[in-house]
């Protein structure tokens, strides 16, 4: 059951768009973007993923070095102890290596079509070992004090949770990682619940449990506590593999609204919505049955890596609706309308 009111000028953005930031390297996907407004624009701080334009016979991609520079790995596909048979991870002699290096990139639009760069607002690159495979998938929480960046810190040892907060994105605040690996998917609540803070995380085992969402609490945002699954995957359902959170939830009369993505054996994202109970946020009160948004579209269906619908950023853009900004098969950025009321009755409350 797809309800999404897809953009006709989909998809909105694509690499060809922009210009490559890292000198010597080409864009090879936008995804994922966070969302904001500010200064009466609506801004996407976009995934971009860049690597060295490839070669015959070599695959090549970036990294950051102790030194803190960007040093290009090359590998004969010819060589026996290479594993490239996902487009996005290079296995080598046991060690794990991204395709492509990302980092966070902001454009902005006074038409939600029309992107394009502000050159007072700067990309964000890694810092450190922590973050010397990139950054990823930014989700920005909109709060009185400014805004609060959650993403994917990914280094050659993990991959958790990174978090910096500004007030205009010019001085930016790091906090480190603040949740551990192995998480990732992380999105704040933009208010206090019973004076505390709320956090959607994805903590995965791949013993026991699985790729879940969790809620934790905190008293100031850094630190985190009181953690409690409150949605895991469903054998032989569309998000049978992997569930994770969205942006941060919408608060409705019936609860808090959250969309999240889900993803089968097979790849395929798809998103879906959880809601939850307003005063005790890890209750949850309903769940999709079945998607709100599926890979149709043929641009979702065909790219860097197909059959993917993945979103971490929206804006309210009035009381019964919210515009999403999501990333097609990993390459080009769209965007699509939902109703609220349309999608808590597809949850039967």
């Amino acid at each position: 059951m797809d309800i999404a009111k897809r953009n006709p000028a989909n998809p909105i953005l694509r690499p060809s768009d922009l210009k490559a930031c890292i000198p010597g390297m080409e864009i090879t996907c936008l995804l994922n973007p966070g969302v904001f407004r500010m200064n009466g624009k609506t801004w996407l701080l976009l995934r971009v993923a860049e690597r060295p334009i490839q070669e015959n016979g070599v695959i090549s991609f970036p990294v950051y070095n102790e030194k803190g520079e960007i040093e290009v790995l090359r590998f004969s596909k010819d060589d026996p102890d290479l594993d490239a048979s996902d487009p996005r991870v290079i296995g080598y002699k046991g060690q794990n290596y991204l395709t492509t290096l990302s980092y966070l990139r902001p454009v902005c639009s006074d038409d939600d079509v029309h992107f394009r760069e502000d050159p007072s607002v700067k990309p964000i690159f890694g810092e450190g070992f922590q973050e010397s495979f990139g950054i990823e998938d930014c989700r920005v929480a909109t709060m009185e004090d400014g805004f609060w960046l959650t993403f994917t810190e990914v280094s050659p040892v993990a991959v958790g949770v990174g978090l910096i907060h500004t007030k205009d994105f010019n001085a930016l605040t790091r906090e480190g990682m603040i949740f551990p690996p192995h998480n990732k998917d992380c999105a704040l609540f933009e208010e206090k619940i019973g004076g505390k803070w709320y956090a959607f995380h994805r903590p995965s085992s791949p013993e026991l449990g699985g790729n879940y969402i969790w809620v934790a609490e905190s008293p100031d945002r850094i630190h985190w506590g009181r953690h409690k699954c409150i949605a895991t995957t469903r054998r032989g359902m569309w998000d049978s593999a992997r569930v994770g959170a969205g942006a941060a939830p919408v608060r409705t009369e019936k609860g808090w609204l959250e969309i999240y993505h889900g993803a089968n054996a097979e790849n395929r994202y798809c998103l879906g919505a959880l809601l939850l109970d307003l005063e005790d946020p890890t209750k949850v009160l309903a769940r999709s049955e079945e998607p709100i948004m599926e890979p149709v579209a043929p641009y979702e269906q065909t790219g860097f890596f197909g059959n993917v619908v993945f979103t971490n950023g929206f804006y309210r853009t009035g009381e019964d609706t919210v515009k999403i900004f999501y990333g097609a098969s990993d390459e080009v950025i769209c965007s699509a309308e939902f109703s609220i009321s349309e999608i808590l009755n597809t949850l039967h409350v």
